[in-house]
């Protein structure tokens, strides 16, 4: 996956380099984030979803100062407020919540939003969108999967870099080479 996602061109209409990959948080598949983290590195930007975590601005203050010692970004999922409190290098926004990229862009951060149709992925004020699910996925929130094809068509059809999401494996990553994404994102294949 990592050798499939280097051969990405990763650079939004700005000309800003982005990641080659999107680690997403989740409770039940990713709960010891800090080892998640161990393990990433340098063209990685992890996603950390809190949910409502009393503890997590400890825990994104300790992945921020892993993310400068390893050299990968830290983005919050959804708090732009805790973004800003640790000072972080951006924010992921759920579809619902994409309609805030313009202003949280201002501040100078990387800002991904999540695209679940078509319409989704013209978001002004994004560095990326992540379009899912790819390939059929054990998500409890994977949709019926677009498959390469479908997702190289929408990719086409916007000026929005894309990252892809959902069942991305070895095995599948190889297939979105030609796709025109930026970079891959999962959850599952970055599992501690």
């Amino acid at each position: 996956m990592t050798r499939t996602a280097a051969c990405l061109s990763r650079r939004n209409a700005g000309g800003k380099a982005l990641p080659a990959l999107l680690v997403f948080t989740d409770p039940v598949r990713t709960p010891d984030v800090m080892a998640l983290a161990r393990g990433l590195g340098r063209n990685t930007a992890l996603v950390y979803r809190t949910f409502g975590a009393p503890e997590a601005e400890v825990v994104a203050r300790g992945l921020l100062g892993m993310a400068r010692r390893q050299g990968f970004k830290v983005l919050i999922g959804a708090d732009h407020r805790l973004a800003a409190k640790i000072g972080a290098h951006g924010i992921h926004l759920p579809e619902r919540l994409a309609h805030l990229a313009p202003i949280l862009s201002r501040r100078g951060w990387m800002v991904t939003a999540a695209a679940h149709a078509p319409r989704a992925m013209r978001v002004s004020g994004v560095d990326a969108v992540v379009v899912s699910a790819i390939f059929p996925s054990a998500s409890p929130s994977a949709g019926p999967p677009l498959g390469a094809l479908k997702l190289a068509q929408m990719v086409r059809r916007t000026s929005t870099p894309v990252y892809a999401l959902g069942g991305i494996t070895d095995k599948t990553a190889p297939a979105l080479l030609r796709t025109g994404i930026v970079g891959l994102a999962g959850v599952s294949f970055f599992r501690t």
